[in-house]
């Protein structure tokens, strides 16, 4: 059945990430270019009478034909995107029957036609593989016989034949090492990146795990009546430990967007929410930097990842915030016709243009002059390939001297969710955080120093926590699980969770923390409900979490 997506697909010319797919689409494309320039070849031929009655004939018949079978294969393989190996079958012997019809009754005007034969065979080897380039180069030799036995004129070429015959021979067998040598050097790439994804995936876990520590111990150390001096050390610290925490999410996403791993969750997403979030999580940073950062708010709803959402925005803001030190920055929306943009707007430096073309580009930085801004040069590259996913668009403009707008473009405005309610029926009210107090906390952490850190600072908050770095053989009672995802065993954190429900015998609310890539650890869960924090977090993010997942179950 012919979906509404398909047939927007078809139209916008969405293609996707399959190469199989885009190799196809590519051949049909030429196929139809081709059909177009052979058939005006025709015509001319016609025009000026240089093939006789019966050719003209055929050709006014066939052609029509062909060219409407043509654009079939063309909508059917745009719409049906895969690997229809009948269908490229059929394609073959569409390609080689008409040339051979054409060289046959053409004659020498249509010796030109050779040149296709040659295409066709190379084109399939080279898009499919080499078991179509051995079916296309005997389909060509089977042609080149026909033409040669029912053509009077080729006939009379045996010498033209031969090297048509040897040239379909030698060609193909070449074009099949260079493809060899293509696919050995593909591989070889494809490895490579992999073991780059794996070893960065593996060192942003090792190292995360001591900066999530030090950063829980910080926030410890803050509100533990220090002097003034010892207090301005410790935000010294924190605003260190900021910036590394930025960089690791920066390369984990990185790697994690190179692996293929990131598979968008579209729902409907607030977009006032996210938006406030994100400024509430740079203004110490604007503060620091000298930056009145504004937020026009909106009550708009979108159609987007939230976590895709999220990182994008705070990649924008982090960048205007940096580039902007002592201006302006504002972030807000605007309405562009059924969809909506949302605008991070800085009046600082500007970019000049010689550098924005390149500002896309993975590690890609812009040093102004007497300043050192921190960063790896990967937030825009992040940005633009997270929009792709989620089908939205980036457009950055600057002026030297008046400032930055970066627009994050298409955003698809949609009906909000409904408002979550208790069981009475009556709306939520938002608690004050002192509802953490006397919260049972079950903590599992295999890292000591991880564990002690956020029992430390959960207990802080007024929790009880019972700290384990497995799961406990008895499980005592509790209000909330707080799991690590990693347990450095057979077990995870998921498991973890499982057994202390089942000992429970409640859907204890939980929590999951992990230093690895999010995506897998969902997928690995199996259940699209249990919320994951990545590590280093911040500690507002986990007791905002605590606070709303109490507040779910009634307070």
């Amino acid at each position: 059945m012919l979906t509404a997506a398909r047939l927007r697909r078809a139209i916008s010319g969405t293609r996707r990430p399959d190469s199989s797919y885009d190799a196809e689409a590519g051949q049909s494309l030429v196929r139809v270019v081709l059909t177009v320039v052979v058939a005006a070849y025709a015509m001319i031929g016609n025009l000026l009478e240089l093939v006789d009655e019966t050719a003209d004939l055929v050709f006014q018949i066939y052609m029509p034909v062909f060219m409407t079978v043509t654009c079939l294969l063309f909508a059917a393989i745009r719409l049906w995107p895969g690997v229809y190996h009948w269908r490229r079958i059929f394609c073959m012997v569409l390609d080689f029957g008409t040339l051979t019809l054409l060289m046959t009754l053409g004659g020498p005007f249509m010796a030109p036609m050779a040149s296709l034969l040659l295409w066709v065979t190379v084109g399939f080897g080279m898009r499919y593989g080499t078991r179509y380039l051995v079916g296309a180069t005997v389909a060509a030799l089977v042609s080149l016989m026909l033409i040669a036995v029912f053509s009077p004129f080729w006939r009379a070429q045996p010498y033209l034949v031969a090297t048509f015959v040897l040239t379909s021979l030698i060609v193909p067998f070449y074009a099949n090492l260079l493809l060899a040598d293509t696919r050995e050097a593909y591989r070889s790439a494809d490895a490579a990146n992999l073991a780059k994804s794996r070893f960065l995936a593996q060192a942003s876990h090792d190292l995360r795990q001591p900066i999530h520590a030090i950063s829980l111990f910080t926030n410890c150390l803050r509100e533990a009546g220090l002097a003034p001096s010892e207090r301005q050390m410790v935000e010294n610290i924190e605003h260190s430990l900021q910036s590394v925490r930025r960089m690791f999410r920066s390369l984990l996403d990185i790697a994690t967007l190179d692996s293929g791993g990131v598979v968008p969750r579209m729902q409907a997403v607030p977009l006032g929410a996210i938006l406030r979030d994100v400024v509430t999580q740079h203004q110490e940073a604007a503060r620091r930097a000298g930056v009145e950062l504004r937020l026009v708010e909106t009550g708009l709803t979108v159609e987007s990842d939230p976590g895709l959402l999220t990182v994008m925005l705070q990649n924008l803001v982090s960048n205007a915030v940096k580039y902007a030190p002592g201006a302006r920055v504002l972030i807000g929306c605007r309405r562009r016709g059924p969809g909506i943009d949302v605008l991070v707007i800085d009046r600082g430096i500007g970019v000049a243009p010689e550098h924005q073309p390149h500002l896309f580009e993975e590690f890609y930085r812009v040093q102004p002059p007497g300043r050192d801004v921190e960063g790896v040069g990967l937030g825009l590259a992040i940005v633009q390939r997270m929009a792709q996913l989620i089908s939205a668009g980036v457009e950055l403009r600057s002026v030297p001297g008046r400032g930055t707008t970066v627009a994050l473009t298409g955003l698809c405005v949609t009906e909000p969710p409904p408002a979550p309610s208790r069981p009475d029926g009556r709306p939520r009210s938002n608690p004050p955080q002192s509802l953490l107090q006397g919260l049972r906390v079950l903590l599992i952490e295999d890292d000591p120093a991880v564990l002690l850190s956020t029992q430390m600072l959960m207990e802080r908050w007024g929790c009880t926590v019972h700290a384990h770095q497995q799961p406990p053989e008895q499980v005592p009672p509790c209000d909330m699980i707080v799991a690590d995802f990693d347990l450095n065993g057979p077990l995870t954190g998921g498991d973890a969770i499982a057994i202390a429900r089942a000992a429970l015998g409640a859907p204890i609310p939980a929590i999951v923390i992990t230093a690895h890539d999010e995506a897998r650890v969902r997928e690995r869960l199996g259940d699209p409900g249990l919320p994951i924090l990545p590590k280093p977090m911040r500690p507002a993010e986990l007791r905002a979490l605590m606070l709303s997942l109490r507040l779910a179950r009634g307070g």
